[in-house]
């Protein structure tokens, strides 16, 4: 997988995500570990950062449930809106996380 092939497939499974639910940016770089060769959150998060704002990139966050840095306020309005579960410091992962296998 190329590396463009790789951040439309991170993409198309950030726009999977469902309404109300997340994923961590460690859980997409496992979901799509055994096709691509790569899993690194951080290379998640950098994809995220430079082509994430024409997908749901409010639903995916760090592993704690944090809020992407620099956008917590319109993250959690945008996942609040949708009925995510959320706690104090960010979402509640044992509630919202989701995985596109039905796993999490």
């Amino acid at each position: 997988m190329t590396p463009e092939e790789y951040v439309e497939a991170v993409l198309a499974l950030v726009e999977r995500i469902p309404p109300g639910r997340v994923m961590s940016y460690g859980a997409v770089a496992d979901a799509l570990a055994d096709g691509s060769g790569r899993n690194s959150a951080r290379l998640i998060g950098a994809i995220m950062s430079r082509h994430g704002g024409g997908v749901p990139w409010h639903r995916v966050v760090n592993s704690a449930g944090r809020l992407p840095p620099g956008h917590e306020v319109r993250a959690r309005a945008l996942l609040r809106a949708e009925g995510t579960p959320m706690r104090a410091a960010g979402v509640d992962m044992a509630k919202a996380g989701w995985h596109p296998d039905g796993g999490m």
